[in-house]
């Protein structure tokens, strides 16, 4: 029933992925927006809660004019069903077209009690679309019982399909092991779930995710799918076929030639939710990517930052000490975003760490925010230097909440998007986050936070060698930090690994991972991004920094406003 994924807990839900509007979604997404090259907005991603929200606002203006509103059929399923038809035709890529194909991916479990709108629905929208407009790819686990692929679960869920009313064009079969769908086990689902060979994939353990794609294709799923929804009779011009087989040949020199790779490098990722390894999944990507690049095996030390406390090292001294172990022994270090108080003393001794012993580091977010509250404590000795968020009255808030931001209202109402970042006059010949975006006088990241730098202590930091390179159009947010005199280091306001893409990484991943590995391999990307780095959003998405609908604009107080949300007025920074 969640509106958003914004309020999830990132160690039960992985990370809350944030799209250019501002939308906050499940990571799904962002595996979407990564592996396809789109731009997705908050209106892709569709939650039992947005739909009931949108159907109660209906029935609150009479626009079903006195009917029952039924509880599934028809209302729900039929607010579903005009979800999807109006979502699909919205251009998601830089040719500004209507896509030709929509995907929709339905969560869950076949038989699970909250996907049953959702299955009614697409019951119901294959007749809407036509047969030739509508395919539908089951997926399912065949378990391997030593050697032996166990069809039976697949039979069972087809068959619980085929009773709701959906039959499956394709059935793809997941297996967990390195060994291929048999032609046994093939025939026999074939059999038993009333579909062709094939129209059965398999999908086994590869050694990298990147390899998915070609596994598919080297079965046939391209060509089954253009001739099942009549794909034959789009008119795709010559320079669109071109540049689909270039990108092809590219994404295969890539993933195939990572096996042969023999250097590696090591990053050290000190994060709060490391529990979960999903909690950090753009990180993860945006760091793979980078190595991709460089042509390095990547190695990521999982780090707690709590376990580098000195608290640890008395309660539990084998875990502080393995800790420590695998910070000293990285290339580079990476603390990226979270809230609350946890952790925090750990992830600045680390930062502490990376600034005096000359480490490539590279801050997040709240990575960012601890570097800058670091740096005030052991370089300008204010000691109690703190943030709002650890310490709501502290003497010396270094980082602060936010004036415009809502202090009661938690879903959607942080500064969220993509939004511009100005580089200082003068950075051209020094900075090196200003040298991987090719050398750009204004970036575009995406962005999630309700705290920022106290402005009061600006000057100081900045006057004390900790350089803010990178601020917001009016200049009054910093939104990155530099240490000209350091092999590496960099903090990002922004959340750049929400912007990686497999062919094109995160300019500052890429930085952290190239200097981790050499100077010299920091200089060639430098060199490379200088001549080829192009932003990865569409051109009309870096117009200004415009209004975001349930972003850091809207205050929230009583009253009703769209879909639900609380919302009387919008204000501006000065205003708050």
């Amino acid at each position: 029933m969640n509106i958003d994924a914004g309020t999830m807990r990132p160690t039960e839900h992985g990370e809350v992925y944030v799209l250019n509007d501002g939308g906050e979604v499940d990571l799904d997404l962002g595996n979407y927006e990564r592996y396809l090259n789109v731009t997705l907005s908050r209106d892709n991603n569709i939650t039992t809660g947005k739909i009931y929200s949108q159907v109660i606002e209906k029935e609150r203006k009479g626009e079903y004019l006195g009917k029952t509103v039924q509880v599934i059929v028809p209302h729900i399923t039929n607010a579903i069903q005009d979800w999807i038809e109006r979502v699909s035709k919205i251009p998601v890529d830089e040719s500004g077209e209507e896509p030709d194909v929509c995907m929709v991916e339905l969560g869950g479990t076949v038989g699970d009690i909250e996907s049953a709108p959702f299955v009614e629905a697409m019951r119901q929208f294959q007749f809407r679309v036509g047969h030739d407009n509508f395919a539908l790819i089951h997926v399912s686990l065949v378990p391997d019982m030593h050697g032996e692929q166990k069809t039976k679960p697949t039979q069972t869920t087809v068959h619980s399909l085929r009773g709701l009313g959906l039959l499956p064009d394709l059935i793809a079969c997941r297996l967990l092991v390195p060994q291929p769908l048999n032609t046994a086990t093939k025939d026999k689902i074939s059999m038993f779930c009333h579909v062709a060979s094939e129209q059965v994939f398999g999908v086994h353990d590869v050694t990298s995710v990147y390899h998915v794609p070609l596994l598919l294709q080297s079965q046939g799923i391209v060509e089954f799918l253009r001739k099942r929804l009549n794909l034959e009779k789009v008119n795709i011009t010559k320079e669109m076929e071109d540049k689909g087989k270039s990108l092809g040949k590219r994404w295969k020199d890539i993933t195939t030639g990572y096996e042969r790779l023999f250097d590696t490098v090591t990053i050290a990722l000190v994060g709060k939710y490391t529990d979960l390894k999903d909690s950090y999944m753009s990180v993860t990507k945006a760091l793979e990517h980078s190595a991709f690049r460089v042509h390095r095996k990547l190695i990521i030390h999982w780090v707690e930052s709590s376990d580098l406390e000195v608290e640890t090292q008395e309660s539990a001294p084998a875990r502080y000490h393995d800790a420590w172990r695998a910070v000293v022994g990285a290339g580079g270090i990476l603390v990226p975003g979270g809230f609350g108080n946890r952790g925090t003393e750990g992830m600045m001794l680390a930062i502490k760490y990376a600034r005096e012993q000359k480490v490539p580091f590279l801050g997040i977010c709240l990575g960012f925010q601890l570097a800058v509250i670091e740096w005030a404590r052991n370089i300008l000795e204010i000691h109690d230097a703190t943030s709002s968020e650890f310490v709501p009255d502290a003497k010396h808030p270094v980082v602060i909440f936010m004036p415009e931001i809502s202090k009661t209202h938690m879903g959607g109402t942080m500064r969220l998007g993509l939004r511009p970042t100005v580089f200082e006059p003068g950075t051209e010949n020094w900075s090196r986050a200003r040298k991987l975006y090719g050398g750009a006088g204004k970036i575009w990241e995406r962005h999630r936070h309700r705290y920022e730098v106290n402005p009061e202590y600006v000057k100081r930091l900045n006057d004390s060698g900790l350089i803010f390179a990178g601020k917001d159009e009016k200049g009054e947010r910093m939104q990155i930090i530099e240490l000209p005199d350091h092999p590496f280091f960099i903090g990002l306001q922004a959340h750049p690994e929400f912007c990686t893409r497999p062919l094109n990484p995160s300019p500052p991943f890429l930085g952290l991972i190239a200097a981790a590995s050499e100077t010299s391999v920091l200089d060639e990307q430098i060199a490379f991004q200088a001549q080829s780095y192009r932003p990865p959003h569409p051109e009309h998405a870096m117009v200004g920094e415009a209004v975001l609908k349930n972003s850091t604009e809207e205050v929230f107080v009583n009253g009703v406003g769209q879909n639900g949300v609380d919302v009387v007025q919008v204000v501006n920074r000065d205003e708050a």
